[in-house]
């Protein structure tokens, strides 16, 4: 299975970047490169599941190239290191790029995250809005993070409930 979309491996996480034509999936990329994270595919990535866990990684003929509106192809080991890329890795969180939800769509307190199912393996799923001026690296950073925070324990809404009901 194949879907359109860049695949980051973000300390450890493996983070599937979806969302329309021209969203800013692959500059959203290029930002977590720079921020010394791993790619390991842009625009077409190749899906297989193993042992329950779904996994990615870039079609041979155009791994570690990004296209980049305005810029053109770049060679990603060429201009960040070999340490840049990854041939392939698990995916763990989806993030759904979005320009079209009205503000109040989104959410807003992350009790618990949504699950899309992707070649029969359930992901937790999160929608991040699309505006001019938006820093998506720092935002899909901040997801991944608070991935790996939630594996550990509950969430940041949940320990902040739970100080509230002891005020009270």
């Amino acid at each position: 299975m194949q879907v359109h979309g860049a695949l980051v491996q973000v300390q450890g996480v493996g983070v599937l970047l979806l969302g329309p034509s021209g969203v800013g999936k692959s500059e959203a990329a290029l930002e977590l490169v720079t921020r010394g994270h791993r790619l390991v595919a842009d625009d077409v990535v190749e899906l297989s599941r193993e042992a329950g866990r779904l996994f990615g990684r870039a079609l041979e003929r155009i791994r570690h190239f990004l296209e980049i509106r305005g810029l053109g192809i770049l060679f990603v080991p060429e201009l960040y290191g070999a340490e840049s890329v990854l041939e392939q890795c698990a995916i763990d969180l989806v993030c759904r790029l979005d320009p079209n939800r009205a503000p109040g769509e989104f959410e807003r307190v992350g009790w618990e995250r949504p699950q899309e199912t992707l070649a029969e393996v359930a992901l937790p799923t999160v929608r991040l809005p699309v505006r001019p001026a938006t820093s998506l690296g720092v935002l899909v950073e901040a997801a991944a993070r608070d991935h790996r925070m939630r594996e550990r324990g509950p969430s940041a809404a949940a320990r902040l409930d739970a100080l509230r009901s002891e005020e009270a």
